[in-house]
């Protein structure tokens, strides 16, 4: 019997062309999201070839809109939105408002009605919350002051969406009498909708929680955080007839706040981003080429608008809001497009009879080439910048008046060492290296994680360092090191090769989660891999060595040999021979040890010569290290000076009776010592 097997088909096919239409972006330097928009394109009804079902799609395309909010609502802050409360909340507000009303103007010169006018000012007032952090992150500007507003500014554009997908189908989805009670009856649900999931979803979800993680199965767990996106979305639109973006919305808030949300967002993560994937196709499958062709003139308007238009009334906001210059550009940038939300709405639009097929065409085309632009638009800031400063002084003191926060500037400059991921081993890193006094770089996807380390005084880029370019932020051609800690092996990988495309010399460190792994990182061009797990065999054999009476530094180069030998542990290199052969050849009980010189030691202010170490303790002084400087073999007539530290080779017994002489009380019968030889 021929089973019918056209979803999987739609899913696959389209899920093949975004792979390739987003490779061939990213390879021209532009947002995957265009690769996506021109997939869908391809295989739509207006262009020849295959041709998806675009109700097929469209139904897969939900679940990507689902986890798209149920994101938004996870990472939703009121902490955060409070700190950049005075620019973002009024900036916000005015922008939308004044975007709303250029694209209702536009429309009314076209000749639209003037619903379809307010559902297109309303959509080009919206900018794509992907394409924004996108942005922000290539260019290292998500963990700064100005990002955060620029964050703040958008989740709060993202939540006025949510209201307005809310309030339209109440407003303009029912006709006759009935049609305002009606509407009331659906905003009273959707209130009761909104306080069972922040009354009782907030107390029953976390608890749902706690009780699947203590099965320790992690399968059960990534099965419970998807459940609750889909069936709170789900529920929302089955019995309180809400839109499913405001059901995902919520539960991703409830979410936000449990100890268990930054696991849930990246358990979750491939979902929404295939799915968000599957939404963008279906989005373009719609677009009618030929459409866009024949109204280029009201295309290339409309995307004017959004591009310029936009940016120059969101800079013109700086005079009035309390934000330096820099921030303004940077948000007037990050905001000078639309996606995602604007074909949501459009979408209700749609439904609602309220937008024709052909409008909603140009919104997406204004979507795609604002999309298209918005790279330019952050590489412009610096000389908007310059040009400013150099055209009108006094315009630009104005314009900036709030100068950047300190920790605009805490970035390092060179001289540092770059710990990309954060985890335990990061963290232990970044501790010593703060404690050595050494400049150090965090670059960190985690956006919570990255907000407390900046509040911590850690400085740190936010930013998926394996997708992005925010490698080209960190100063590698000016670091130290670069030191990736990543569980992900593939990631590492990806993070090794660029950075070695970016600084050929840069000594780099990586963490590899297989055997086969080590070879790849090292072809790479990885310095020095290290494997966890089999580095724990290491050190229990380094100590097994070291107990059975083998000098330290014989054990230490055949640890090193077979850290070199990718961690082949079948004695196979010459490198290996060499140092177990110079173990067996090794007199047992020989010993190199380093020992300070005390205040009151009784070597203080004579010579190598008078102090006669040899003589007094059988040990011998091989190298010696002051004001943090090795001197190797010291001459006869070296002064030894307090807090000098001397390189000693002998027995044990040896190096004991040297470490007593050098301390601030030594024993008397030191003096009485005979002279014995190594």
């Amino acid at each position: 019997m021929h089973q019918d097997i056209s979803l999987l088909a739609n899913l696959a096919i389209a899920l093949m062309v975004a792979f390739a239409g987003g490779l061939l972006a990213r390879r021209i330097g532009l947002p995957t999201i265009v690769g996506y928009l021109l997939a869908g394109m391809a295989i739509g009804p207006f262009t020849p070839g295959f041709v998806g079902d675009v109700e097929d799609i469209s139904q897969l395309a939900e679940i990507g809109v689902i986890f798209l909010m149920f994101g938004v609502g996870l990472h939703f802050s009121l902490k955060d939105l409070w700190a950049v409360r005075q620019v973002a909340l009024p900036g916000a507000i005015l922008q939308m408002t004044i975007a709303t009303a250029l694209g209702f103007a536009l429309s009314q010169v076209w000749g639209w009605n003037p619903l379809s006018g307010l559902i297109l000012g309303l959509s080009i007032s919206i900018a794509s919350t992907v394409v924004l952090l996108r942005g922000l992150m290539d260019n290292g500007l998500l963990s700064t002051s100005a990002g955060r507003i620029a964050v703040g500014w958008l989740v709060l554009e993202d939540l006025a969406t949510v209201l307005i997908l809310v309030l339209l189908p109440i407003i303009f989805g029912g006709q006759g009498e009935q049609s305002f009670l009606s509407g009331t009856f659906s905003l009273l649900k959707a209130a009761l909708f909104v306080v069972v999931m922040l009354f009782i979803g907030r107390r029953l979800l976390p608890k749902l929680l706690d009780i699947i993680a203590s099965t320790r199965s992690r399968e059960l767990f990534i099965l419970a955080a998807v459940a609750i996106a889909l069936g709170t979305a789900f529920g929302a639109a089955a019995f309180f007839d809400v839109s499913l973006a405001l059901g995902a919305f919520l539960a991703g808030v409830v979410l936000s706040e449990s100890q268990f949300s930054h696991q849930i967002g990246d358990d979750v993560l491939p979902f929404r981003e295939t799915f968000a994937v599957i939404f963008f196709v279906s989005v373009g499958m719609i677009v009618n080429p030929l459409y866009l062709w024949a109204n280029a003139a009201q295309v290339l308007t409309l995307t004017a608008l959004i591009v310029l238009g936009k940016a120059f009334f969101t800079q013109l906001l700086g005079f009035m809001l309390p934000a330096s210059g820099r921030t303004m550009l940077i948000v007037a940038a990050g905001l000078s497009q639309i996606g995602e939300f604007s074909f949501i709405l459009g979408k209700a639009g749609m439904r609602l009879g309220l937008l024709s097929q052909d409008q909603y065409s140009l919104i997406l085309a204004g979507s795609l080439l604002s999309i298209m632009v918005n790279p330019l638009m952050f590489r412009s800031i610096k000389p908007i910048e310059r040009l400013m400063q150099r055209l009108s002084p006094r315009l630009w003191e104005r314009f900036d008046s709030h100068p950047l926060q300190p920790a605009d500037l805490a970035l390092p400059k060179e001289g540092h060492v770059v710990v990309v991921g954060y985890g335990r081993v990061g963290q232990h890193i970044v501790t010593v290296l703060e404690r050595l006094g050494i400049p150090r770089l965090v670059v960190e996807i985690d956006s919570g994680r990255a907000a407390e380390f900046n509040a911590r005084g850690v400085p740190t880029l936010f930013g998926d360092a394996a997708n992005s370019d925010v490698l080209i932020h960190a100063g590698l051609e000016r670091a130290r090191a670069l030191v990736v800690t990543l569980p992900d092996e593939t990631a590492t990988e990806m993070v090794v090769a660029a950075a070695r495309k970016i600084a050929p010399n840069l000594p780099i460190i990586a963490r590899a989660a297989t055997t086969k792994g080590v070879g790849r990182l090292l072809n790479l061009g990885a310095h020095d891999v290290i494997h966890p797990e089999l580095e724990g065999g290491l050190e229990v054999m380094r100590h097994t060595l070291l107990c059975l009476g083998y000098p330290a530094t014989q054990v230490q180069g055949y640890t090193d040999a077979v850290r070199r030998d990718e961690y082949d542990t079948s004695v196979s290199s010459p490198a290996e021979h060499q140092a177990l052969d110079q173990m067996v050849r090794a007199a047992r009980g020989i010993e190199i040890a380093w020992r300070l010189v005390g205040e009151r030691s009784p070597i203080v202010g004579q010579s190598l010569a008078e102090a006669n170490i040899r003589a007094r303790t059988g040990a011998s002084v091989i190298a010696l290290i002051r004001d943090q400087q090795l001197i190797a073999n010291p001459k006869s007539s070296t002064i030894f000076r307090p807090g000098d530290l001397l390189g000693l080779i002998g027995e044990s017994d040896q190096i004991a009776a040297a470490e007593q002489l050098l301390a601030d009380t030594p024993a008397p019968a030191l003096a009485l010592a005979e002279e014995r030889t190594v």
